[in-house]
């Protein structure tokens, strides 16, 4: 029975360590993808028009986390604990989708065409052309969250991987081959968009036939009440957390223009690059937490530790390298190294948060946690709107690292206070898991 026991963890930790390492990678290799489309941009369309470009991206990335309404989140956390639930919950999501996403893709277009000023010199079609992929931003948004729960993580790599890889290819063709301008380029990301959405329907379609012997099943009003509470509980840390991480661009856009937006971008693509493993880590982790509730928190703890050690060496090596970016992006970028050196604490201990939080995600979210993000919120979009106008893209900067700081000590504390573990505990590692990490064994943090 012990030996049974010791082999099924063991066995456990294998498979979770290589759902990361496959993760991981794939991660790497879309954000090499998305780095070299704004190198790309950057180089034939300048800063100004690699500004419009991340204005477009952000318009609608936060529209579709907006409109998303924390279901992707309720998605795993449902099939992580009843997976008879997978149809009735892909079914749910594909009429919320196309429902939601329609009426808010319309209704941007309109507001973007009354007031065009509000998006600065960014021409009013451009948007609406972004805005048409929005209901299938949401297909996708929502239903991969079922790939997790059925530990279908390569799928959900492949799907991530080669997104990515094809928005890469739109840029070479638009604008490397072809010449043509942005407009050539977001519509072509666009059509992208639209077809992996249908792609993923697809295959989750098959999946729930091989796993339910079962087709999509009629919507589900009663669990969508569920889905739905669960989920606005969630929305709101995920709404102000976006809004927090990616609307500052827009501010930036609107009170200092496309071009410093542009160089703005840049910085905020390297902090989200340096965040790539903490959000790996506690992707996996969410539904892990959530099928084996974990009062003490010990789980998490350790991943916490794991995650602070490697975002120190992370943002540590990031100082230098940020000395790199005017060389790769051109002379216009200079300001970004600044930007990025002030990024860096913030983004450390965002990273450390991440991971941290998903104790509480996986153990039906306490309202204290959206509420944490709230009051980040609040307090970020007041420094941003009293020092950018005056100060910038390096105010931006300034703010996000003092948001990031924020509500990563209301959820230490918090964290703390529910499972009695100490900080170092959390964020120190012990000197057996140093033989971990030297040994490439990036989940040491599942050792007792």
């Amino acid at each position: 029975m012990v030996k049974d026991i010791v082999a099924s963890e063991s066995g456990l930790r294998s498979r979770f360590s290589a759902y990361l390492g496959l993760t991981f990678g794939t991660r790497l290799l879309m954000l090499a993808g998305g780095l070299g489309t704004s190198i790309i941009v950057a180089r034939w369309l300048g800063a100004a028009g690699l500004g419009a470009f991340a204005v477009l991206n952000v318009t609608v990335a936060v529209a579709a986390q907006i409109g998303c309404a924390g279901l992707p989140s309720a998605n795993t956390y449902f099939v992580s604990r009843d997976k008879r639930t997978l149809a009735r919950v892909g079914t749910n999501s594909l009429v919320f989708a196309f429902i939601v996403g329609g009426a808010l893709a319309l209704a941007l277009s309109l507001l973007v065409t009354t007031r065009p000023a509000l998006l600065s010199d960014i021409p009013p079609i451009l948007v609406i052309v972004a805005l048409v992929s929005l209901p299938f931003q949401l297909v996708t948004l929502l239903l991969l969250g079922l790939l997790l729960p059925l530990n279908r993580v390569g799928s959900l790599n492949m799907m991530d991987a080669a997104g990515q890889f094809l928005l890469l290819v739109n840029a070479i063709v638009a604008l490397v081959l072809i010449g043509a301008g942005l407009r050539a380029l977001v519509s072509l990301n666009t059509v992208t968009v639209i077809v992996m959405s249908l792609l993923i329907v697809w295959m989750i379609a098959r999946i729930i036939r091989k796993e339910n012997n079962d087709r999509f099943a009629r919507p589900d009003w009663q669990l969508f009440k569920r889905m739905m509470r669960y989920g606005l509980k969630f929305h709101m840390s995920i709404v102000a957390g976006m809004i927090i991480i990616r609307a500052d661009l827009l501010i930036v856009n609107h009170f200092r223009g496309a071009t410093e937006a542009g160089v703005y971008g840049v910085a905020s693509q390297m902090a989200n690059l340096m965040m790539l493993l903490p959000s790996t880590i506690g992707m996996l982790l969410f539904p892990r937490v959530a099928s084996e509730p974990d009062p003490r928190g010990e789980l998490t703890t350790r991943a916490t530790r794991h995650t602070a050690f490697i975002m120190f060496l992370v943002c540590l090596a990031a100082a230098p390298l940020s000395m790199l970016l005017p060389y790769l992006y051109g002379a216009a970028f200079t300001d970004t190294t600044v930007q990025l050196l002030i990024l860096l604490p913030g983004v450390y201990l965002l990273g450390i948060e991440s991971v941290m939080v998903q104790h509480f995600s996986g153990t039906g979210l306490p309202m204290a946690i959206p509420l944490f993000w709230i009051v980040t919120l609040i307090c970020n979009v007041a420094l941003n709107l009293a020092f950018v106008p005056a100060f910038g893209a390096r105010a931006a900067a300034v703010t996000s690292t003092i948001s990031y700081a924020l509500i990563f000590i209301l959820v230490a504390v918090y964290f703390r206070l529910k499972t009695g573990n100490r900080f170092s505990a959390a964020l120190l590692l012990r000197n057996y898991e140093f033989r971990d990490l030297i040994g490439m064994a990036p989940l040491g943090f599942f050792r007792r």
